[in-house]
């Protein structure tokens, strides 16, 4: 006995035709496309942030305000001075505007208000200059010396209008002067700024005394800040033993175009140079 199988009738196919080409589609090639103009990069700061992000803007305020106009330097921590190793090395120093100021000095290591504070001071600096973070061995080398005026709104309070990390070191490359450099010795020199011409003799030589990081904010430049800092730091770093920078007994760091300035005019062309 055999089973039977129904199937129900096949269904013919309709036979496939190509489709016209009227009747074809038309493709849009579409891009993928960032708005690159929520990317801002500020004139007074030079800090690049993304606009409408509030992170970023409110970092961007934050970090502007500081390059202007610089720190306070409150109660609390004039306060803390007292009991830290906080010591002022220069007083009643006349500026260009003839606003007067003085300078303190302590350990970059501190602790404290004081300690954030100058840790809040050196992520604006470092952000600042494009610098990286200063490692806990050069911190622990080093000294801080910074420029207080007194705030207009408030005889109460100062602001930070000028610093600089002084860092013990023992040698540093003697800059080239570009007058008697002959092309030939250009090969054996260490580029230290090319675009600018700055190149130093590879040698290393004694040197105590490192400027490794220098910052004026903008609304107080030009009023002899800098020099008065570089000065007090090459008097009192090492107790008793003032330094001389024409005597190349003291470095800057790789200096940006304004420190570079700096640099002539204070060390009248004898400063070295010397890797952090």
């Amino acid at each position: 006995m055999t089973r039977s199988c129904s199937h129900p009738p096949r269904k013919r196919l309709a036979p496939y035709k190509h489709p016209r080409r009227s009747d074809q589609r038309t493709l849009t090639q579409l891009h993928f496309a960032l708005d690159s103009s929520v990317l801002k990069t500020c004139s007074l700061c030079s800090l690049s942030y993304t606009k409408g992000a509030p992170d970023d803007e409110t970092l961007h305020r934050s970090h502007c305000g500081r390059v202007q106009r610089g720190m306070e330097w409150g109660k609390d921590e004039e306060r803390e001075a007292l009991k830290a190793s906080v010591h002022e090395v220069a007083a009643s120093l006349k500026l260009r505007d003839g606003t007067k100021g003085r300078i303190v000095c302590f350990p970059a290591t501190v602790g404290g208000k004081i300690g954030t504070k100058l840790a809040h001071l050196l992520d604006t600096i470092n952000l600042a200059l494009a610098s990286p973070p200063l490692t806990e061995s050069t911190l622990k080398s080093s000294k801080a010396y910074l420029f207080l005026l007194p705030a207009p709104s408030n005889s109460h309070r100062e602001k930070i209008v000028g610093c600089i990390i002084a860092q013990r070191i023992s040698t540093a490359m003697a800059i080239a002067t570009p007058q008697v450099t002959t092309p030939a010795q250009t090969h054996s020199l260490v580029a230290v700024d090319a675009s600018s011409g700055l190149f130093c003799h590879p040698s290393p030589l004694p040197t105590p005394l490192g400027i490794t990081r220098l910052f004026v904010p903008s609304a107080h430049r030009r009023q002899g800040i800098a020099t008065q800092l570089l000065s007090a730091a090459a008097a009192t770093f090492i107790h008793a033993c003032p330094l001389d920078p024409t005597k190349g007994q003291v470095a800057f760091t790789q200096p940006t175009e304004g420190g570079c300035a700096v640099m002539e005019k204070w060390g009248k062309g004898f400063v070295r140079i010397y890797e952090e």
